[in-house]
């Protein structure tokens, strides 16, 4: 295994890494040079693409596709002022080019006018979901010569120069053996520590290990990006005992089988007891915490529970996006005896939930502020009674999507150094880069990976390239 030169190596595949990569092909190619980059990436050719293979890939658009308004105020609300104004205000700048990028490279979307009670105000998404985005910014990088993704392979560790700029990557390959790939510009992007059961207990605390995983592909991210930064001097951001989790049906292992109508059930635990306000927030405000809450003080458990005034409207069931039927009775006991709760428990419990809903409107395609009355919790908005047979449920956990904490960048995606400098010749991008507190606000993770990705392919192909002498072969 012999060591090599590079114009520019990435470290991952996903959304991020070949955003990078594309943008710095595109850019240097446009000045007439034959830039060589390579791309490490920790998992074999089939399962390429980090998180973002698996997901539907979510993006918090407009119908004129710019980034929902209200998105910039509300980290900072959410993040209680910890997140980094000016790096959301860049990404607000930057998606429409970063929409444009998408489209130019084949990526058709699907773009929703409003969503039911504008949970998630309007929303876009990939024709194909994030396999979609993959597959199309790969072809880019193995179209072009003088463009490889090393599969199986794994970074070790930054390779530093005398004078402390990044100058490269140790690897290990499917062999076990080390090489050092040389460039001048590195570009962290592989993701947070969500596959490394180590970091995850040491940060998110006990029984992190019992988090299911969103998607196979998040089981290679390491957080070997974070960790090697660190190492060098590398300063950090985002709350690194925080994640993003959502409800997903425990009884299928298709990959983002994740059920999002929790506002339109009630939902219980173990005990066959509810135990949040299902329609406190809006779902694109909630489906997080409420996963949070089911993994860490619910053990891992729950259930949600709905009638036929429900399934009968496709606008709703579109939200529970597994691939197997609900669980479907007659009455509640015998349901309870399905999943495996006790039958009087949850008989309780919906006699008790449908006596206290009050005599406002249904109506689940707005706020309708029709709530219980004298409950605890109580139900804030859609507490319409659970009552026309037959009735439904689907086993829920929490699985892990991202991990919050990572490394602090600026707005060009180069990572920072403790004392605020840039360290020379490292970028980073995507989900390895810190910048949530306390929740997510939601469909902006790819977008984000996309957009600070292609801003450091372009940033080391116009700037940091141009100041440093040209990589041999």
């Amino acid at each position: 295994m012999t060591d090599r030169a590079y114009d520019l190596v990435i470290v991952g595949a996903g959304a991020a890494a070949l955003s990078a990569a594309v943008s710095f092909i595109e850019t240097t190619s446009a000045r007439g040079e034959r830039a060589t980059v390579a791309l490490l990436e920790r998992a074999p050719r089939e399962m390429r693409g980090g998180s973002t293979r698996w997901t539907s890939a979510g993006l918090r658009l407009t119908p004129e596709l710019e980034l929902d308004p209200l998105w910039v105020g509300t980290v900072q609300e959410v993040s209680k002022g910890l997140a980094d104004l000016a790096y959301t205000q860049r990404l607000e700048r930057e998606v429409p080019t970063t929409v444009r990028f998408l489209q130019d490279h084949g990526v058709e979307l699907h773009v929703f006018p409003a969503n039911v009670a504008g949970l998630m105000r309007s929303a876009a998404v990939p024709i194909g979901g994030g396999h979609a985005i993959v597959e199309a910014l790969a072809k880019v990088v193995e179209d072009h010569d003088g463009a490889e993704i090393l599969y199986e392979t794994e970074a070790v560790r930054l390779s530093l120069s005398g004078e402390g700029r990044v100058d490269g990557v140790v690897a290990r390959g499917p062999d076990g053996l080390l090489r050092t790939l040389r460039a001048p510009a590195v570009v962290l992007a592989c993701g947070g520590f969500e596959g490394n059961a180590e970091m995850l207990t040491q940060y998110c605390g006990a029984n992190a290990v019992d988090l299911r995983r969103l998607a196979p592909g998040t089981q290679y991210n390491k957080g070997d990006g974070i960790r090697m930064a660190v190492e060098i001097g590398a300063d950090t951001a985002g709350q690194f005992d925080g994640m993003h989790a959502e409800l997903v049906d425990v009884r299928t292992d298709r990959p983002d089988p994740v059920l999002y109508g929790h506002p339109w059930t009630i939902v219980v635990n173990r005990d066959a007891r509810r135990f949040y306000d299902e329609g406190a927030t809006g779902m694109a405000e909630s489906f997080e915490l409420i996963a949070y809450e089911v993994w860490r003080n619910q053990d891992q458990t729950a259930y949600m529970i709905t009638d036929e005034a429900v399934m009968s409207r496709e606008d709703l069931t579109q939200y529970y996006d597994t691939d197997i039927p609900p669980v479907k009775a007659d009455t509640i006991a015998e349901l309870a005896n399905l999943l495996g709760l006790e039958p009087a428990e949850l008989v309780a419990t919906v006699d008790e939930f449908n006596a206290a809903c009050g005599d406002a409107e249904y109506d689940p395609s707005v706020f309708d502020g029709k709530a219980t009355v004298g409950i605890d919790p109580p139900k804030s908005n859609w507490a319409n009674p659970i009552a026309q047979p037959p009735f439904y449920g689907w086993p829920v956990a929490a699985a892990i999507c991202f991990t919050y904490g990572g490394l602090r960048t600026d707005t060009d995606a180069r990572v920072l150094s403790k004392n605020g400098a840039p360290i020379p010749g490292l970028y980073a991008a995507g989900e390895l880069v810190g910048l949530f507190y306390h929740e997510y606000p939601s469909a902006t993770s790819v977008l984000k990976a996309l957009t600070f990705g292609r801003i450091a392919g372009v940033h080391v192909a116009e700037i940091a390239a141009s100041a440093l002498e040209p990589a041999g072969s």
